[in-house]
């Protein structure tokens, strides 16, 4: 009698056991947790991305959009044009921009060269560098202002997994006052 005594209280505990809902919640939460944590600071990291690559685009139309409205551009209007990048980008850093503002001119072919170029953080274009321009802006005897602009996005959560993503733009845009933008060096 004493073993189906012993055998009853076990089964009674057992049966007790599986019907305490007391602990489940706790169980559940610390199983659900990693899951909730991932594509909460994945959406975050995600949307940190889209705003840096919406501001890079920005940075593109902006400085190809400032350049155009010049007849002649001297190096402090350069330097205002290029400095205008880091209001632009802000709240982030400006540090990895790399941006290449440059006039490309077509010949009576509709092939492009480089006319002048500038660059900040990077290396700008050699003047008479051949340009393959998009098939819609490929016509004779035009000129171009041409933005390019990257960006070296590093996540804040997820650089394991990505590493640094390089972010770019560029914008092709036609002189507004004039049929060509001219670099002054001085």
């Amino acid at each position: 009698m004493i073993l189906a005594a012993g055998a009853v209280r076990a089964l009674r505990s057992a049966r007790e056991f599986v019907r305490d809902r007391r602990g489940i919640s706790a169980v559940e939460f610390a199983a659900v947790l990693p899951f909730v944590l991932v594509a909460y600071l994945g959406s975050v990291e995600v949307g940190n991305g889209i705003a840096t690559k919406l501001r890079v685009s920005l940075i593109a139309r902006t400085l190809a959009d400032l350049a155009t409205q010049y007849i002649s551009i001297r190096n402090a209007d350069m330097s205002g044009i290029m400095s205008a990048s880091s209001a632009v980008v802000a709240p982030y850093s400006a540090a990895p921009l790399v941006i290449t503002l440059s006039e490309v001119t077509t010949d009576a072919n509709g092939n492009a060269t480089v006319t002048w170029s500038d660059s900040l953080n990077g290396t700008a274009r050699p003047v008479g560098q051949s340009v393959t321009l998009p098939t819609q802006l490929q016509t004779a005897n035009i000129s171009l202002i041409w933005a390019e602009v990257s960006y070296a996005y590093k996540p804040n959560t997820g650089y394991v997994l990505t590493g640094t993503l390089t972010l770019s733009d560029q914008v092709f845009m036609y002189p507004r006052l004039v049929n060509s933008v001219t670099r002054v060096n001085s």
